[in-house]
């Protein structure tokens, strides 16, 4: 269950588990607390049964009929599990599957709680009882989760994201002396990934690199205050928001340096998606970033979300041509090897099957 679908990372990784798994083993069903949406809709998957409950507000006649629904819906598909993603859907649907009897409650919770407010952590710690196992996608993830949210770590399990590495072409490097030297990000624009330090980094290596054009791919609420702060800086042309993108492989072929400049991260969709481009990559050392990048064998780790940490980074890059190309090969590499949908599709096809009892080949 989840609250609509998206081209997000969290959503992502769901329809990605939903296309891998073997239906011989696990049959999914998908619950959407909303699901009205255009994109949503398109975003639907195939072979799979679906419920959009149209909840826009979790309390009111439209979620009290909602969840009367639902609860009639899973006592007539009886899951043995049920699996919930963010805040909405699990404090909505956490309940209903209680009383619905549903044998096993679990919550995906791949964000370090950076932003949890008061009212949240009680929500939180209400629902908490009903959950048999909490998932995280990094060791971050869970050592968050036990320290601020007082979880027990056999309550926890981490299952790593995993990436579509065929997807994605490999173009090879170009050398750094063509007319223009493209700099790239995918993210939302939120303030947790950092976009405004991105602009600065731009504003800081314009005046030694004057061939660089930076351009991002994604699109949310912060975008007004960005484009207010890059006139400011007076970027024109030379920094793009270019709003979200369906075809993200493609963006990524044409960049010759992908940048993850998050103030926070679990482990990043849009970072391993930089490795499976095979994209020379600056990433600051957030969450899983440097187990990602192997500590630093596959990419440059910025020591900070700090600007000038991002942009001496970026730099080393810049004037070494060749260690850009070897860190582009090696991150591929890793990618393909440890990080494939292949390797998460078992992980978690195995978890389900010890959640409940049945013995994993």
């Amino acid at each position: 269950m989840i609250d609509n679908l998206g081209r997000a990372g969290t959503e992502s990784q769901l329809l990605a588990l939903i296309r891998t798994l073997d239906r011989a083993r696990i049959e999914p069903s998908l619950i959407l607390l909303d699901g009205e949406s255009e994109e949503s809709r398109t975003l639907e998957p195939p072979n799979c049964r679906i419920l959009r409950l149209g909840v826009k507000k979790l309390f009111g006649r439209t979620a009290f009929r909602a969840g009367q629904q639902l609860r009639r819906h899973w006592k007539l598909i009886q899951p043995d599990i049920a699996q919930f993603y963010f805040l909405d859907s699990a404090y909505f649907g956490i309940p209903v599957a209680k009383l619905a009897a549903v044998p096993k409650i679990v919550r995906v919770r791949n964000n370090l709680s950076y932003w949890l407010t008061r009212k949240h952590r009680i929500l939180n710690r209400v629902i908490r009882p009903f959950v048999d196992a909490t998932l995280t996608n990094s060791e971050a993830g869970r050592d968050a989760l036990m320290k601020q949210d007082g979880l027990s770590p056999k309550r926890i399990t981490v299952i790593e994201n995993g990436v579509d590495v065929e997807r994605f072409p490999n173009p090879g490097h170009r050398p750094f002396s063509e007319p223009i030297i493209r700099v790239g990000c995918v993210a939302n624009l939120r303030p947790v990934k950092n976009i405004d330090g991105l602009l600065y980094v731009a504003a800081a290596l314009l005046p030694q690199f004057p061939n660089l054009q930076f351009e991002v791919a994604g699109e949310g609420e912060q975008r007004p205050e960005l484009e207010k702060l890059h006139a400011e800086l007076r970027l024109g042309d030379r920094f793009r928001f270019l709003g979200s993108l369906a075809d993200v492989p493609k963006f990524l072929a044409s960049l010759d340096l992908a940048v993850l400049p998050s103030h926070s991260e679990g482990m990043s969709n849009a970072l391993l998606e930089f490795m499976a481009a095979g994209r020379p990559i600056v990433a600051t050392d957030v969450g899983a970033s440097s187990k990602l990048l192997d500590s630093g064998a596959c990419g440059i780790l910025a020591a900070s979300s700090q600007t000038e940490d991002i942009a001496a980074a970026c730099r080393q890059l810049l004037l070494n041509p060749a260690l850009a190309r070897q860190f582009g090969d090696a991150a591929r590499d890793r990618a393909a090897i440890e990080y494939g949908r292949q390797a998460m599709r078992l992980r978690f096809e195995q978890f389900y099957q010890r959640l409940v009892g049945v013995p994993v080949e």
